[in-house]
């Protein structure tokens, strides 16, 4: 296989020769456009149909270049490949021959061997700094790196969700070659990596697109970022399409997470996402197509989507370690222990009933899918930097209960998720972080913090006051994982576990994973918050889970054929399971259940 891949894409800087450049931009609502290519004149672009234009230069890779619309307004390529001076400089042609890849056979791995791992790449330190890491990650037992979103945001500090040049790796991280790299180190380690992407929204300083190309949004519609996308128009659905296969094909990543679904208008573009992905990709090849999804609509991963992130796990489990019942997590502080039942036997736990947060309803039936269709977390980007003050679990709840939900996490046939630094229990928060302009910076400041007045801890001004400062450039540095913590004895001692779990993951459940269902789920007990959760594995092999989350010892029921695989708290003898206590088995032949 060659070691160099491209893309072609309809729209932006494509090179056609070393020396000639094709430059195509769809601006229905210009009634001329000019390129604007730095030390040469300004070139007249012919009108095409359906608002597009488009020209050729004697140029290659290199060139710094700009539109200049009807309005005069100068604006960079909405599909540009480089921004190097930040999201109001010139755009810059790249070429894709100037990587060559060293694991060009790569063709993924299965899903059912994912155990994820997601990452903010600024804080890593950057493209170069965090393909380093990826040995200490690979021998962890990690099989996929998630990235958090890379394209070119304002400022060099940003989640990655105030993007708006969705083909542009952001530059305050390394160079596109930087990014391919670090891809290509992974695939050497045997590592999957994914993309987080954004196509619900774009970030709100930055964009221009509506000033040329007003039928890019609906203008009837708006969403918390302006107007929203109108996946009606052909050229907005091919837009991102490309954007998809181009991070697929030319980057070689394996697989997309795709942010809040449920933000897209016209639901049929996800199909026809995911039909161009499996028509594209080269045969034999694994990628993946991950949802977050707050419908929870169960029809998508019938259709092929490959799992989506469950909320559901998350919040049903942080209501039993926390006790927190405000916000979103008062959709689950009644029965708890019932919803984290629900989830562990049929993947979600709100399939049509109401919220009582929201008063409407939410989700569908999903107990007829396979339990890897659902990804299982305790911690994400948003689990913790939504929270006012970043907390993580780690200073959140009781160390041995956190324990038992972090193993159930690692050891349940469900697909499992760490986020940044959750591998050594890492207690450094992680704060919501931007550097936006002065006026943005202020929005944003006040913005977040009246977003918490109505929670008991920042009833006041005073209170709210103590919410750090997206903008400022100490929220994001306070954010950075401290690795020195892995030296303590706590730490090392977590980090070892982990290593152990994934170890006993690797070797007992993911080689009966694949098409594996929830049987049942038994709650041990009345009062305690305590169950056996079973699944049929794929050898037909019966997995059982038994944690007690509760402050009482509860009894275990009789297990035939018994093959102990780990044991947390209680002898594999007994049938007391105490508080913070777990135990996992399988039953070789479910004849005998």
């Amino acid at each position: 296989m060659s070691c160099i891949f491209r893309h072609t894409r309809r729209q932006g800087a494509t090179i056609l020769t070393p020396e000639r450049t094709r430059f195509r931009l769809w601006a229905p609502s210009s009634a001329a456009v000019t390129l604007e290519p730095e030390g040469w004149p300004p070139i007249e672009m012919t009108p095409e149909n359906d608002g597009w234009f488009c020209c050729e230069t004697p140029t290659g890779a290199g060139l710094r270049y700009q539109y200049r619309i009807a309005s005069g307004l100068l604006v960079p390529d909405p599909a540009s490949t480089c921004q190097p001076d930040d999201v109001h400089g010139p755009s810059v042609v790249t070429d894709p021959a100037s990587y060559c890849w060293q694991e060009s056979e790569w063709k993924g791995r299965p899903w059912e061997e994912a155990v994820i791992y997601e990452i903010h790449v600024g804080l890593a330190g950057g493209y170069a700094a965090l393909a380093k890491d990826l040995p200490r990650l690979a021998e962890l037992g990690i099989t996929a790196i998630e990235l958090m979103p890379v394209a070119e945001f304002p400022g060099e500090r940003n989640w990655g969700y105030d993007g708006v040049f969705p083909f542009a790796p952001e530059s305050s991280y390394g160079s596109p070659d930087d990014l391919k790299a670090l891809i290509d180190n992974a695939h050497a380690l045997g590592l999957m990596i994914f993309l987080d992407v954004v196509y619900n929204h774009f970030g709100p300083d930055g964009n221009f697109i509506e000033q040329y190309a007003r039928p890019f949004f609906m203008q009837d519609r708006t969403t918390p970022w302006g107007h929203a996308i109108d996946f009606r128009q052909r050229a907005v659905r091919d837009f991102f399409i490309n954007n998809a296969l181009y991070w697929l094909m030319e980057f070689r990543f394996d697989g997309l997470r795709l942010d809040a679904v449920q933000a897209i208008d016209d639901q049929s573009w996800l199909e026809e996402l995911r039909d161009a992905v499996t028509a594209t990709i080269e045969a034999g090849r694994h990628v993946h197509l991950i949802l977050e999804n707050e419908n929870n609509d169960a029809a998508l991963l019938r259709a092929g989507f490959t799992a989506q992130w469950n909320d559901d796990g998350h919040n049903a489990l942080h209501v039993i370690l926390t006790g927190e019942s405000e916000g979103y997590y008062g959709n689950f502080s009644d029965h708890p222990c019932d919803d984290l039942a629900t989830v562990l036997q049929e993947g979600f736990c709100f399939q049509g009933q109401r919220s009582p947060v929201t008063g409407k309803s939410r989700g569908f039936s999903s107990a007829d899918l396979p339990s890897e269709k659902f990804i299982f977390f305790l911690q994400n980007h948003d689990q913790t930097g939504n929270r006012a003050l970043g907390e993580r679990l780690t200073v959140l709840a009781r160390p041995d209960m956190l324990e038992v939900a972090y193993t159930l996490m690692l050891l349940s046939p469900q697909i499992p998720q760490l986020f940044f630094g959750e591998e050594w229990g890492c207690r450094t928060p992680f704060f919501f972080f931007t550097s936006h302009n002065p006026e943005l910076a202020r929005i944003v400041r006040e913005g977040r913090r009246q977003e918490f007045a109505s929670f008991s801890h920042f009833q006041n001004p005073q209170q709210r006051s103590s919410i750090p400062d997206p903008n400022d450039v100490a929220t994001f540095e306070h954010s950075r994982p401290d690795q020195s913590e892995i030296e303590q004895p706590q730490h090392r001692a977590w980090l070892d576990r982990t290593r152990e779990l994934l170890a006993l993951r690797h070797q007992h459940i993911v080689p009966r994973l694949k098409n594996a269902h929830g049987l049942d789920v038994r709650r041990l007990g009345h009062h305690a918050c305590a169950l056996l959760a079973r699944w049929t594995m794929a050898d037909d092999a019966i997995l059982n889970i038994a944690f007690n989350l509760g402050d009482v010892t509860v009894l275990l029921p009789a297990r035939p054929l018994y093959s102990p695989i780990h044991a947390l708290r209680t002898s594999t003898a007994s049938q007391e399971l105490p508080p913070a206590g777990l135990l996992v088995w399988l039953e070789e032949n479910p004849h005998h259940v």
